[in-house]
């Protein structure tokens, strides 16, 4: 009987491991600017949903340093192997509970990983047609646009 692979710890594992290289590779200009040698990769972050009484866990949260700066910041990056509506949303929400719990800086980063060609958004809106109260934006990897020999 074989045994199931588990897809999510493997690509953290594998995202832990090249962290430094995953980042130049496809964020060469957010490269520049960060510190790599203090990398602490933080235990999964878990929130709950008050409202509905889900639990969401983050798959990977990594504290670092800017280059210049005094100050620390969070990259969080979620690897999403399906496509799904409110992914935006969920970012924003991700974001919003680390901001709250660490009050730092926060690059949130999204990989996808599944088969279907689509173009991914890369913000969370609300507005008015008077004004708009969020604008929030996160980085993408769409994986099934790369060359895999890259």
């Amino acid at each position: 009987m074989s045994e199931r692979l588990d897809h999510d710890r493997l690509f953290k594992e594998l995202i832990e491991t090249f962290f430094k290289e995953f980042i130049q590779l496809f964020f060469p200009k957010v490269y520049e600017y960060l510190e790599f040698d203090q990398v602490r990769f933080l235990s999964e972050e878990l929130f709950t949903d008050v409202t509905e009484g889900d639990k969401f866990r983050l798959d990977l949260v990594v504290e670092m340093k800017w280059k210049g700066e005094p100050s620390l910041i969070i990259v969080h990056v979620e690897p999403q192997s399906y496509y799904q509506d409110t992914f935006n949303e969920r970012m924003f929400i991700y974001f919003s509970r680390l901001y709250q719990k660490y009050r730092r800086k926060i690059l949130p980063i999204a990989i996808f990983s599944y088969d279907e060609k689509r173009d991914e958004p890369t913000t969370f809106q609300i507005d008015f047609p008077f004004f708009t109260p969020l604008d929030f934006r996160y980085l993408t990897v769409e994986l099934n646009k790369e060359n895999w020999r890259n």
